[in-house]
């Protein structure tokens, strides 16, 4: 942990700007001798373009101030300069998930220790996950992921944990016509099948905490993919033991795979959701920006090893 004065911008979503929790954080940050500029969002688009600007002006934290999509839009923000590595991002929690920000130990509910967490914490390097021209930080979905992630009941998340969110899925899919799919892996392998659900995690967690990655890790260089392939209503049992053991090269109904590259192609249009940003189309490239981003973390993140962290400036 560092405690020299650091430069650090928050982009606040617009509808957060207004907690007073949040005002009194800024200014105990402010008063404990760190430069805390804050830009408040209005539209698509404005927190993408705060972080460009955090990094053109030499800020050494640009801090994401919302949920994943938040998230998303200020580390893609960064992405998109020319020194991607120069300002670390953060986050203060203020979305109705959080799915990142939790299963990254980043404190919720509670923007001071958030914020000093950002002024504090020092610099990992992370993989970004990208899909076509697309990034995202957390997890993509596909399939009936959007609707899953909507009407699985609480109670089935309480009991089951992460297997009520592919329950879920195979429930929400069983009314419908599975998307048929072809999936190419680096080796040029190919494989055919049907597919209800898919979630692919640089980080473990999506849905309000279901972990459909279970051994994702931010730093490892690589994507997991999971598949729910298509299944009748007497093999729900069977899958629920597969989403327990997951990787298991006999499963039958739900597949596991760690590479840092595939393509994935529909034979009809698809939705994939980017931490819950849509994307339509039939074809997808996704591949792995190995330590593209530098972020501030809890201690608890899924990291694949402890590496040297990154020194930021102030160090």
């Amino acid at each position: 942990m560092t405690t020299n004065p650091r430069s650090m911008l928050l982009v606040i979503n617009g509808k957060s700007a207004g907690d007073p929790r949040l005002r009194s954080a800024v200014a105990a940050i402010r008063d404990a001798g760190h430069q805390l500029d804050v830009r408040v969002t209005w539209e698509g688009g404005d927190a993408a373009r705060y972080a460009r600007e955090a990094v053109q002006n030499n800020y050494e934290v640009v801090i994401a101030g919302g949920g994943d999509g938040t998230v998303n839009e200020v580390t893609s923000g960064v992405i998109s300069t020319d020194s991607p590595l120069q300002t670390a991002v953060a986050v203060v929690p203020y979305g109705t998930a959080n799915d990142f920000a939790t299963g990254c130990g980043i404190p919720l509910e509670n923007p001071l220790a958030a914020l000093q967490l950002a002024a504090t914490g020092r610099p990992i390097a992370i993989d970004v996950g990208k899909v076509n021209e697309a990034y995202f930080v957390n997890v993509a979905s596909g399939g009936f992921g959007a609707e899953v992630t909507a009407n699985t009941p609480l109670e089935w998340k309480r009991m089951l944990g992460g297997a009520a969110y592919s329950l879920m899925g195979i429930i929400t899919a069983a009314r419908m016509t599975p998307h048929h799919c072809r999936v190419t892996f680096p080796d040029g392998k190919s494989v055919d099948g049907d597919m209800l659900v898919m979630a692919v995690g640089n980080a473990r967690q999506c849905g309000g905490g279901q972990q459909v990655a279970p051994r994702a890790t931010l730093n490892d260089g690589l994507l997991d993919l999971m598949i729910v392939h298509d299944i009748d209503l007497g093999s729900f049992g069977a899958l629920l033991s597969e989403l327990m053991t997951l990787g298991d090269e006999n499963h039958q109904h739900a597949s596991y795979a760690q590479v840092p590259s595939f393509q994935i192609s529909s034979d009809t249009p698809m939705q994939i959701n980017l931490d819950g940003e849509p994307m339509r189309g039939t074809s997808f490239n996704f591949q792995v920006c190995a330590g593209a981003v530098r972020f501030i973390l809890g201690d608890s993140a899924p990291l694949a090893k402890s590496p040297s962290a990154t020194s930021d400036a102030s160090s």
